[in-house]
């Protein structure tokens, strides 16, 4: 079954409903239908647990990882991401075994391929409050994309540094999915993708 298929019976099968206003924007931003997808399910999956619906947020994570084993390129950082979130949800149903080998999977994944999607991340152009501003990116795009590159990465390393307390048994002390919900671009591109992949991640004290 392709992805336009099962998006047809989207809200029924995933809960996601492809016609809404912020859909459009995404996809004519060059968004796939599984970008948002996972996106969504994601974000509702977090939303769950800070609600201590631990189950609902559960299953959340697995329809995520359904999704981006599905639509996803195997070098992903999303993949990553729930393995994390679904070894935080094993650790608190003290399922330790797996949790540690969910952290320890996602942790090679981060290691391999996130260097990568760092150097290959495609920025848009931001909106700006005044034609000034939006003429000064323009001029100094190149900076720009540098600094974009720079603060990115230094999530990255940091989420890194988290998902590796964990596979090493320890608490990850960072804030994730609350900085998602402040960070999140307003535009479709690769930015909001890699920082969906660093901060759609259960929160340290939530655990």
């Amino acid at each position: 079954m392709n992805f336009m298929t099962t998006t047809m019976f989207a809200p029924r099968i995933w809960g996601f409903d492809p016609s809404t206003p912020e859909v459009r924007i995404a996809r004519q931003s060059g968004w796939r239908m599984a970008d948002i997808l996972w996106e969504y399910l994601m974000e509702q999956a977090n939303v769950a647990w800070t609600q201590d619906d631990s189950a609902r947020a559960a299953w959340g994570f697995r329809r995520a990882a359904w999704a981006a084993r599905l639509f996803f390129a195997k070098d992903d950082l999303r993949h990553a991401t729930v393995m994390v979130n679904q070894g935080i949800c094993a650790q608190a149903r003290g399922k330790m075994t797996r949790a540690q080998r969910c952290f320890a999977k996602a942790l090679v994944c981060w290691d391999a391929h996130s260097e990568r999607a760092l150097a290959d991340i495609q920025i848009a152009p931001r909106a700006r409050s005044s034609l000034f501003h939006l003429r000064m990116e323009a001029r100094h795009r190149a900076t720009y994309h540098a600094n974009m590159q720079l603060r990115l990465s230094k999530i990255s390393a940091e989420v890194r540094a988290a998902v590796a307390a964990l596979a090493d048994g320890n608490t990850a002390e960072c804030r994730l999915f609350s900085r998602w919900r402040g960070e999140k671009p307003n535009v479709f591109d690769d930015t909001r993708k890699i920082l969906g992949a660093c901060l759609l991640i259960i929160d340290a004290d939530g655990v």
